[in-house]
Parts: C-alpha cells; sequence; structure tokens
C-alpha cells in the first residue's frame, strides 16, 4: 500500500507508528510529528511532562484525513506546534472502534456534530476537554486554523487549569451516564412496536430516488432488510415497493461500480449519482446480503446480477490469498478522489470504436460535458428497453453490446493507478461477509462462494483467536488488538448461517463455544445487555455500550438476534432469555429512532414470529445438499435450519432440532417445524416445499 501521508523519501522522519501494522498508522510514521499508538508509552510522558494528550483518529479511506495529513501533519512548523505542546497520538478506528465510541460521544458532546479525521484533546489521564474534527492549517471555512487552536489548547491547558478540570468532570461523568443505560423500561416488546417503527422509518422515504432523506444519502441496507421483512410479516405491498425502489435505484447509479462491482460508501447526492468513492467491506457485506434477499423475494435477474457483482468484485480485489477479506479501498488515485473510476467521453470512443461507444453511452449517461467535474461516472439513468427504441436496436443486442463494452473498459480501467487498499483484517467485518458468502453460495449455487466462506471461516478461527479469545485484525500474520462484542457477534452469526447452509457440524461447534465465551467476557448483569469491551480488556475510562444499528450493525443488536437462532437450535433458555432483555433495553429508542435500529428491528420481528424449525436427515450428500438448497430458495427470515447425514447423527454438536429425527424409507427426509411440533416427514422435494410455504 502507498504511504499516501508521506514516503521515507519525502521526509527524514520516523516516529514511534514505524512499528505498526495498520496502513492508516504506517501512513503516518515517517511525518514529522512524534506521533505515538495508543498505550502507557504516551500516556506516562504525558504526566511526567505535564502535557496534554493530542489523540487524532481517522482510518485509511477517509478523504479529509488524508487532506488534513497533507495540510497540517506533514508541515514541519505544524509539527513542531504539536511536538513542542503536546503527546501526540494516531489511532486507526477501524482497529480501535472502542476508543473512537468514547471520543466521538465527547466530540459530539462539545459541538454538536463529528466526523473523521476526530481531533481531541486529553488530560494526561485520558479524559477529554476540548475537541473537534478536520482543522484547516490557517483561518478558512468560517473555522479557526490548527495552529491557532494548538497554541489556544496549549495555553489553556496551562493557565487554566481549574476551568480544565471542571470541563473535563463533566464530561467523564456525561459520558459515564451515557454508557450506563440506553434508558430502557420494562414496557414488553410486541407487535406494535413493529408497525410504528414501519410508519416512523417511511416518513423520510424519497418516492422520487428512493432511499430516505436527502443529500447526503447512505445505502440504508438494514432498514430495507425491516422492510423486507415487514412485507412478509403482513403482506405489505408498499414495504416491497419501497424496497424495489431503492435497490434498483442505487444499484442503476454511480454509487454501485458499474464496470467493476461492489458499492462505494455513500452518495453525495440525493439521486445516487456521485459517491464518496471509497469501498469499505462491511458496505459490501450488507448490501449483497440485502441484494440476495430481495432476488430471492422477486427473482429479479438484475437483484442478482448486483448480488454477484459485489461479491465477485470481493474475491477479485478484497481477499487475501489465506482467505480473509481486506477492509478497504480509498477513495483517492494519484492524489485525486475519484480518478480511478471516472472517464472521459472520447476515452471511451477511442476503446470501445464510434458503434459500440455510442451505444455504452447512451445508455451509461456518457456525455462530452460529463456528469461530474466535466468527467463521466457511469451509470444506468434510463431502463434499457427506452434506450434500444431510442437507438433502433433490440434490448438483447443492446444488452450483448454492453457487456462486451463493459469487458473492455474494465480491462482498460485495470491499467490505471488502483486506489490505495487497506489490506488489515478485521474479525467483525469479516463476519458479515462471511455469512453473504454462505447465504449466497446456496441460494445462486455458487461452489466458489461456498469456498470462499469456509476458507473465511477457518482463518479467522485459526489466525485470530488466542487461548479461546478472538482478535479484532489481523495483517500479514500479525493479529491483536482484544475483540469487541461486534468481533464475536458478527463472527458468531456467520458460523450459523454457514452451519445452516452446508450442515457441517464444525461451524456451529465453534459458534456455540464463542458464544458461551461472549456472554462470559461481555454480558452486563446488572443490566441486560452486552458492553462494547469484555472484561479482559484494558481499563479506560468509561466501560461503554453500544446500541444503535449505524455503518454497521451493533453488537448487541446481532447479538441478541443470533442468540434466538441459537436459542432455538439448542433449545437454550439462557439464550433466549439474554436476547429478549437486550430488546427489552432497546425497545423505547427503537420506538423513538426506528431508523436508527434496521438490524435490531429485524431481530425483534424474529423473536415475535414462529419460527420455522427445519431438519434434514440425509442418505448422502447429494440429496442432504438438494434439500438444503429448496430450504434456501426462497426468502424465508424467520427460520433455523438443521441438517446431517444419518451416518453421522448422534456424533455431532447436541441440536434440539435432530433429536429423534431419522430417515424415512431410507430416503433423505426433512422435518418442517414450530415451537417443536413437526408437520409429517417428508420425502420429496415437492412435498417438502409445500410444507416451507405453508402458513402456521
Amino acid at each position: 500500500m502507498n504511504n499516501q501521508a508521506g514516503t521515507v523519501e519525502e521526509h527524514e522522519f520516523t516516529n514511534h507508528l514505524v512499528h505498526e501494522t495498520s496502513p492508516y498508522l504506517l501512513q503516518h510514521a515517517h511525518n514529522p510529528v512524534d506521533w505515538y499508538p495508543w498505550g502507557e508509552e504516551a500516556f506516562a510522558r504525558a504526566r511526567q511532562e505535564d502535557k496534554p494528550v493530542l489523540l487524532s483518529i481517522g482510518y485509511s479511506a477517509c478523504h479529509w484525513c488524508h487532506v488534513m495529513a497533507h495540510e497540517s501533519f506533514e508541515d514541519e512548523q505544524i509539527a513542531q506546534l504539536m511536538n513542542d505542546l503536546f503527546v501526540n497520538i494516531k489511532v486507526d478506528r477501524e482497529e480501535r472502534p472502542d476508543l473512537d465510541q468514547i471520543y466521538m460521544n465527547a466530540v459530539q458532546m462539545m459541538t454538536h456534530h463529528g466526523g473523521w479525521p476526530m481531533t481531541v484533546f486529553l488530560t494526561p489521564d485520558a479524559v477529554p476537554f476540548y475537541g473537534g474534527t478536520y482543522f484547516p492549517p490557517q483561518d478558512r471555512y468560517n473555522m479557526p486554523g490548527f495552529p491557532r487552536i494548538l497554541i489556544s489548547v496549549a495555553e489553556a491547558y496551562r493557565d487554566k487549569r481549574d476551568d480544565i478540570a471542571e470541563t473535563s468532570k463533566a464530561l467523564l461523568q456525561e459520558l459515564q451516564r451515557l454508557s450506563a443505560t440506553t434508558g430502557g423500561s420494562d414496557r414488553p416488546v410486541e407487535q406494535e412496536l413493529l408497525d410504528g417503527a414501519y410508519v416512523g422509518i417511511i416518513r423520510s422515504y424519497d418516492s422520487v430516488n428512493g432511499g430516505f432523506g436527502n443529500a447526503p444519502k447512505f445505502p440504508p441496507a438494514m432498514t430495507l432488510e425491516f422492510l423486507l421483512r415487514t412485507y412478509v410479516r403482513n403482506g405489505n405491498e408498499e414495504a416491497l415497493q419501497i424496497v424495489r425502489h431503492t435497490v434498483e435505484k442505487m444499484g442503476r447509479g454511480g454509487m454501485y461500480d458499474q464496470l467493476g462491482g461492489g458499492f462505494h460508501r455513500y452518495s453525495t447526492d440525493a439521486k445516487w449519482l456521485v459517491p464518496h468513492f471509497e469501498k469499505m467491506l462491511y458496505d459490501n457485506a450488507l448490501l449483497s446480503r440485502l441484494y440476495l434477499h430481495y432476488f430471492q423475494v422477486s427473482k429479479d435477474p438484475f437483484a442478482r446480477e448486483i448480488t454477484e457483482g459485489i461479491l465477485d468484485y470481493v474475491l477479485r480485489e478484497m481477499t487475501d490469498p489465506k482467505g480473509g477479506f481486506y477492509s478497504t479501498q480509498d477513495a483517492d488515485s494519484e492524489g485525486v478522489e475519484g480518478k480511478f473510476f471516472v472517464w472521459q467521453a472520447n476515452e471511451i470512443t477511442e476503446l470501445l470504436g464510434e458503434k459500440q461507444a455510442s451505444l455504452f453511452s447512451a445508455a451509461y449517461d456518457i456525455t462530452e460535458n460529463g456528469n461530474f467535474e466535466h468527467k463521466n461516472i457511469p451509470n444506468l439513468k434510463r431502463p434499457l428497453e427506452e434506450v434500444a427504441v431510442e437507438l433502433n436496436v433490440s434490448v438483447s443486442d443492446l444488452r450483448s453490446s454492453l457487456e462486451v463494452s463493459k469487458h473492455k473498459l474494465f480491462t482498460a480501467r485495470e491499467k490505471r493507478i488502483k486506489p490505495d487498499r487497506d489490506e488489515k483484517v478485521l474479525t467483525a467485518w469479516n463476519g458479515l461477509m462471511l455469512a453473504s458468502f454462505a447465504e449466497a453460495a446456496i441460494v445462486l449455487k455458487r461452489d466458489d462462494y461456498a469456498a470462499a466462506a469456509r476458507r473465511n471461516a477457518e482463518f479467522v478461527l485459526s489466525s485470530l483467536r488466542q487461548d479461546g479469545l478472538l482478535l479484532r485484525t489481523w495483517k500479514e500474520g500479525i493479529a491483536k488488538f482484544n475483540a469487541y462484542l461486534e468481533d464475536y457477534a458478527f463472527l458468531i452469526e456467520g458460523l450459523v448461517t454457514l452451519y445452516e447452509t452446508t450442515a457441517e457440524d464444525r461451524w456451529l461447534t465453534e459458534a456455540v463455544a464463542l458464544t458461551d465465551r461472549m456472554i462470559e467476557e461481555f454480558w452486563d448483569n446488572s443490566d441486560g445487555a452486552f458492553f462494547f469491551t469484555g472484561k479482559s480488556h484494558e481499563t479506560l475510562i468509561v466501560r461503554s455500550k453500544d446500541y444503535f444499528d449505524n455503518a454497521t450493525p451493533s453488537g448487541n443488536s446481532v447479538a441478541a438476534s443470533v442468540l434466538l437462532r441459537l436459542g432455538i437450535l439448542l433449545d437454550n433458555e439462557k439464550y433466549r432469555n439474554l436476547a429478549i432483555s437486550v430488546f427489552r433495553e432497546i425497545g423505547d429508542s427503537a420506538r423513538k429512532y426506528p431508523s436508527g435500529f434496521g438490524y435490531a428491528l429485524s431481530g425483534i420481528d424474529f423473536m415475535l414470529s414462529t419460527p420455522k424449525e427445519i431438519a434434514i436427515v440425509g442418505v448422502d450428500e447429494s440429496s442432504l445438499s438438494a434439500f438444503l438448497r429448496e430450504t434456501w430458495r426462497g426468502y424465508l427470515p424467520n427460520k433455523v435450519v438443521a441438517g446431517t447425514l444419518a451416518e453421522d447423527h448422534g456424533k455431532t454438536q447436541p441440536n434440539a432440532l435432530l433429536q429423534n429425527r431419522t430417515t424415512v424409507d431410507s430416503k433423505t427426509t426433512a422435518y418442517v417445524c414450530q415451537n417443536y411440533t413437526c408437520q409429517a416427514p417428508v420425502t420429496d422435494l415437492a412435498s417438502f416445499r409445500q410444507e416451507l410455504s405453508s402458513q402456521p
């Protein structure tokens, strides 16, 4: 990975980040700033020299993080100020979401907004007293310049120590209050919560462009999953139409990479045309699963095309040879945001020739003036049927031409200088992608996806676990940092999904072991939910909890949801009760802010349903696989699946659904049950399909 924030050749500086593995931290290892990684060494120096700490938090794909690095952290005069007045700590928020959460809450309390790069000033005891986000190198944008901020904060720390102490004490008390509870109540979680959440969510629906609210627009994968479940639960056609409209607009827009697959982070406009160009693993995990589920409902080939486009991109660009999935791909290449992805009209004509270029340009909104800063972001502005009529060609001929053109342009684009890639492997994000590959493998009959899922599970379990505890991050053979709740929950969910789609018992066994460890490490016996950090974690100024489903689902939402599934598979009442406790804790917040609880609402939908319990006992691998594929052919979100070969029955993880289940007439046999009460066992796929579709 290229160091965008300075190289050894550019600077004769080396700081304490030089031995880190995070690409983001290594980008700053040769700044003139005397950066430290987070740790006791930095705080001991701050206490010894009685200096405040300057904490800077960002991540490698963050455009404005690079801007501030170039403007300030590479500037020797600004760096000298930082070194003289502060002890400077640099943190990769993707490695340390615990620190990011605590200090982002503090910045939002102080400034009423947040973002990255985040700049926070701390006492030597790590308590914040002032902060903000990006600061320019001189006064501009109605913002004070960074040098002025540095001098003012240092003077305040020196001359107004009582004020600093009072501010930091008040902030710490508020952070502790915020971390203590959601303000949950004993009010039962019932159907009215889901109905009210639906009404609250669709108030901000954009009926013209799809999605919710105005620009900038983030892909609302978890909210749309909840709407799909709403359609299944009560036949609400409006919910399905909102999903259909939004996935089509996103998938045809510039936010989706029409040539290479995969979604960019978000759209800077309301119509999904101009993205912020970085690509994040978690977005593509959540969106690939959404498009897969929409394909199960609609059988729309477009949804399958987008699903495979995302997952093929991940296999091609974001997969380590050992099986882990990389974290991010930057927005910038050659110092320019989006340069890798945009086109001049004449480039396309030169590569395709006049005839093919005219078809491609008409379909993908390519013009001489461009649709983005005099260049073009390919997007499908109109239906191909309309383009075909306008150009007097058949739709099939147009599609064939576009496929050839896309391949040519993609091949040409591969010769450009690519955006940097953050090649660290994060356990949580890998868990999300594992689940997506496992489901897509069986629904789309893609053996390569199944192989990727198995390799990923094996890699994470072997490389990111030590003495039974998960670790957060891996890069180039080095794994470190205690894992957080989301790492456990997301990986467990991925492993359970891999078990349910393959009937390979080892994944369930691993999931159960990790679940018990997660409960031991993270459960708060006094307050009915999970902490963000485990009891084996270092002590921070607060031990926080996370409930909101933001860019990724919260650890509590995923933990509760997978505990419900495991509770049924294992007939484990403890698991179910813990899940119910979490959903009760967040119930009132989900009523007030439903758009912030998309994943939790789907989990509550599962909890309030009567899930189908599907047990399959196979006589051979082929027939067992056929019954498993039938289980996953349609969209049946509220189900649990257990499968085994008859010859292995009784040798595997104790499984309530498989107890006393045998084959009938020496044929592969399926049982469809609810509340452990089963319909008649079936041995043919047609009867099985009928039982799956029957209502309780």
